[in-house]
């Protein structure tokens, strides 16, 4: 979890084709306001997909 004040957290990045959580990453709450959008490699699809942030 992030400290009191801190302007970075964690998130969870979750592929959207199979719904696994494969990814845990930390994002700038003042810089990137929106939720994370990346295309990252899922070891179950065995392919690169979408994935995106849930909590």
């Amino acid at each position: 979890m992030a400290k009191k004040g801190d302007k970075r957290f964690m998130v969870i990045l979750t592929c959207t084709e199979c719904s696994s959580r494969n990814y845990y990453t930390e994002r700038n709450r003042i810089n990137t306001p929106a939720k994370l959008e990346l295309k990252k490699y899922c070891r179950f699809c065995r392919k690169h997909t979408l994935h995106k942030e849930t909590k």
